[in-house]
C-alpha cells in the first residue's frame, strides 16, 4: 500500500498591499459567506487591537491585520471550512484504500493531509484532485514536507522498484519512517521506533524532576511524577512490538521513579509503587488503552466506526490483549 504523509498546505496567498478582507481573500469570502455562522467568524477575522494575556495581567493593546489570532477558537473551524470540500471530493471517489464500504482515502487532521492508495496510479490521481482544488482556492502544498511510504505486505514483501510521485511537478521523497502528529510510523508498520521515542522522552522527564525538585517532600515527588511520567503518548496504538522493546521501556520508568524517591536500584518494584499509591506501568497502559477503545466505539467518524466494527483489526486485537489478561482470553476459530 502506497500512502503519501505530511502534506502541508501553506497559509492562502495574500497580497503585499493591505486589502480590504473581500479582496484579498475572495475565494475564501465565498465558502465563508455560504456558511450558517458568517457573523461569528467575521467578527474573529475583523482588524482590530488585542492584548496578549500572561495570568492576570494584560499586554499594550497591539494591531491584528490579517489572519486570526494566535490559538483562536475560530481557527480550526475555519481551516475545517475552507478545506472541506476537498475532503468530500476525495472521499467521494472511488479510487483508495476502501475498508468494508467506507472510503479511507485520505486522512485529515489540523493542516496535515495523508493519502491512501493500493497503487501508485491510485496516489496520482488523489494528488491531482488536491493540485487542482489548490489552484482553484488559493493555496500552496509544501513540497519540501511532503513524502511518500510504501507499506510492507504480510512477510515483509515490498516492490524492488516504485514509479516517481510527484506533486506540483517535483518528484516526492521515499521515506521509510515518518513522524505523524507525534507518532513514528515505520513502513513494516512495527512499533519499536515509536517505543523508544517515548523511552528517550520518559528519561528526559524524569531527569528533570530529580534534578530540579530533589528537596521536595514525597507527596510533591509522588504529583509530578503522575503529571509528567505516566503520559506515554500514543502508547494505545502500540500493535506490534517484541517483549524486549516493551520491556526497556518499563524498566526506565520504573527506574526514574526511584531515582526521583531516593529508592534502592534493585528494591521491589510492585512495593515502591504500591507504598506511594501509584499505578505501575501495565496498569497505565491498561487504562489508556480500554479509555482509546471507549472512545473510538462512541464516535460518530465513519472511520473510526469501520475500525471499531472490525474484530480483527490489529489496533483492536492489541487493545483487547492488553486490557484483558492472556487467561481469560479465548480463542474462537470461524
Amino acid at each position: 500500500m502506497f500512502v503519501i504523509v505530511g502534506s502541508k498546505p501553506a497559509t492562502i496567498t495574500f497580497a503585499a498591499k493591505p486589502k480590504p478582507f473581500t479582496q484579498r481573500y475572495p475565494t475564501f469570502y465565498n465558502v465563508l459567506y455560504l456558511s450558517d455562522n458568517i457573523e461569528c467568524y467575521l467578527y474573529e477575522l475583523h482588524p482590530a487591537d488585542y492584548p496578549a494575556r500572561w495570568a492576570d495581567k494584560l499586554s499594550v493593546p497591539y494591531g491584528l491585520e490579517c489572519g486570526v489570532r494566535q490559538g483562536g477558537i475560530t481557527s480550526p473551524k475555519l481551516f475545517n471550512l475552507y478545506i472541506n470540500d476537498l475532503i468530500v471530493e476525495l472521499s467521494s471517489k472511488k479510487i483508495g484504500c476502501r475498508i468494508d464500504d467506507c472510503s479511507i482515502n485520505n486522512i485529515s487532521y489540523a493542516d496535515d493531509m495523508v493519502l491512501l492508495g493500493p497503487t501508485v496510479r491510485s496516489l496520482r490521481e488523489l494528488l491531482a484532485c488536491c493540485e487542482s482544488y489548490a489552484q482553484t482556492h488559493g493555496l500552496l502544498y509544501n513540497v519540501a514536507k511532503s513524502e511518500f511510504m510504501v507499506f510492507k505486505a504480510s512477510g515483509g514483501k515490498c516492490p524492488d522498484f516504485v514509479p516517481a510521485i510527484r506533486l506540483n511537478g517535483n518528484e516526492l521523497n521515499r521515506v521509510y519512517q515518518f513522524k505523524y502528529l507525534g507518532h513514528y510510523v515505520t513502513d513494516d508498520l512495527r512499533d519499536h521506533v515509536d517505543i523508544e521515542r517515548e523511552r528517550r522522552a520518559l528519561a528526559v522527564r524524569c531527569n528533570m524532576l530529580a534534578r530540579r525538585f530533589a528537596r521536595c517532600s514525597k507527596e510533591v515527588k509522588v504529583t509530578l511524577f503522575k503529571a509528567y511520567c505516566q503520559v506515554f503518548y500514543t502508547c494505545s496504538l502500540w500493535a506490534g512490538y517484541t517483549l524486549r522493546t516493551i520491556s526497556a521501556l518499563r524498566v526506565q520508568y520504573n527506574n526514574g521513579f526511584r531515582m526521583l524517591m531516593g529508592l534502592p536500584r534493585f528494591c521491589s518494584a510492585s512495593g515502591m509503587f504500591a507504598q506511594a499509591h501509584v499505578d505501575d506501568f501495565h496498569a497505565i497502559i491498561r487504562q489508556k488503552s480500554a479509555s482509546l477503545l471507549c472512545r473510538v466505539r462512541a464516535s460518530s467518524n465513519s472511520i473510526l466506526k469501520t475500525i471499531a466494527g472490525r474484530y480483527d483489526s490489529p489496533i483492536i486485537h492489541g487493545i483487547v490483549r492488553r486490557c484483558i489478561p492472556n487467561s481469560r482470553l479465548v480463542t474462537i476459530s470461524l
